[in-house]
């Protein structure tokens, strides 16, 4: 399994463990890169690999071993898993056989979906979160004239836990969670604002635990490079956070199991909510807009402000919808996978495979494919690059740490340097 940030090493590692539950063995990879995930982050997940290494996409197309594994999961951006396609197809090229090869998304398709539906397309296995994903994913392939045999209705891997119990009328929601997002929204008075408000709620219902869950500590990142992270944001607050307001990390499974109302202005963790039977309240307050993903959420009764929600209000969600989601808070979820296995147990058992083949090709788009694959070290053929390929044998002690420490310094300059830069730009 290949996954390039800790959202999608999660959807990878449990998505694998789901498809092939009675596997031997589960061998991560890590592409390199500026959200690579740190070893707390992989820990919170629960799933250990057998085997981790972190790689370079060149190093991957050459390291994995067609005869030693049954499936290998792309769990990475679209960019990289076309770039994958296209770097297997060709190392794999004129193969007797090869792994069965699978694909998805980790969470609410909100946004990008022709185009990221379409750098994942030449997958054995593209895997829908959701009927309506299922269908929505057809059309984008049909539209194009591509296969879309290869789309296969799942659900989310990481829903689980116990259903929730409500306490007592009387008593109303004990512990509220604010899931907050790294990249939305994206501006520092949007963000203050909800932060603020958490806080106020928290003040309203001194009763009331009001935690702030957030995805990374200081100097870890995740899938979205955070530019404003809360944790500097709640430390600027006039008076700071009341004693029954504060900032929590960990698993969000562990996090719901003492959540009473899950609020969020369209993080996936409100389908973790939905999933259990919690209320879960989609935020109105900065509009109902694409660009926050919370349209996503119409017709799903979730939607509110933290005005409503001072007020005691508690959504409650549509079922109807909520089947259409893949949230399976019908007790349905035993069964969300398998079809899925199915589709994998046949192409396994297949004496061959055909070869991989991306609708993407040097002639469908032979602009914006060569970049693509250049960015991984691939050239529009899918052969490494000059310079690119993996040299035989461990890099010696010096050339490792001269590559720690570029790694670090381009991280550095992404993840802090531009981002001020940016800020000081809009003064």
């Amino acid at each position: 399994m290949l996954a390039d940030s800790d959202t999608r090493w999660k959807w990878g590692a449990l998505t694998a463990r789901r498809l092939a539950p009675d596997a031997a063995r589960l061998d991560g990879y890590l592409l390199r890169g500026r959200a690579t995930p740190t070893v707390r982050q992989l820990a919170e997940v629960g799933v250990r690999a057998d085997a981790l290494r972190e790689v370079t996409g060149t190093e991957f197309v050459q390291t994995i071993d067609r005869t030693r594994y049954d499936i290998t999961v792309l769990a990475c951006v679209g960019g990289a898993v076309q770039a994958m396609l296209h770097g297997l197809a060709r190392a794999w090229d004129g193969a007797p056989a090869r792994p069965v090869v699978a694909t998805g998304y980790v969470g609410v398709v909100y946004e990008k979906l022709a185009d990221g539906l379409l750098l994942r397309h030449g997958a054995d296995v593209v895997l829908a979160n959701s009927r309506h994903d299922a269908w929505r994913f057809r059309e984008v392939y049909a539209g194009v004239g591509a296969s879309g045999e290869s789309v296969t209705e799942c659900a989310l891997p990481f829903l689980g836990g116990e259903r929730y119990a409500a306490p007592a009328a009387s008593e109303g929601p004990r512990t509220v969670v604010f899931a907050a997002q790294p990249s939305v929204p994206d501006n520092r008075a949007d963000r203050t604002y909800l932060l603020r408000r958490a806080v106020r709620h928290a003040r309203r219902h001194p009763g009331r635990e009001v935690l702030i869950k957030l995805r990374s500590k200081p100097g870890e990142h995740t899938t979205h490079i955070e530019e404003l992270p809360y944790q500097k944001l709640a430390a600027k607050l006039p008076g700071g956070l009341p004693p029954n307001c504060r900032l929590v990390y960990g698993h969000m499974g562990e996090v719901l199991d003492r959540t009473d109302l899950l609020v969020t202005v369209s993080s996936t963790a409100a389908l973790e909510s939905l999933h259990r039977g919690i209320p879960t309240a989609v935020l109105t307050d900065l509009g109902i807009r694409e660009p926050l993903g919370n349209h996503h959420f119409l017709g799903s009764g979730c939607l509110a402000s933290w005005d409503q929600l001072d007020a005691g209000h508690l959504p409650v969600a549509d079922p109807a919808w909520t089947a259409r989601q893949g949230v399976a808070a019908d007790g349905s979820y035993a069964t969300a996978f398998d079809a899925a296995r199915k589709r994998i147990t046949e192409l396994v058992a297949a004496d061959t495979l055909p070869p991989l083949a991306p609708y993407y090709t040097p002639e469908t788009a032979p602009h914006y494919l060569p970049a693509i694959l250049a960015r991984h070290g691939l050239d529009p053929q899918g052969r490494p690059l000059p310079g690119a390929a993996r040299e035989p044998g461990e890099p010696s002690a010096v050339r490792r740490a001269v590559r720690e420490a570029a790694r670090g310094a381009y991280r550095h300059g992404v993840q802090r340097v531009a981002p001020a830069i940016r800020r000081l730009g809009e003064l």
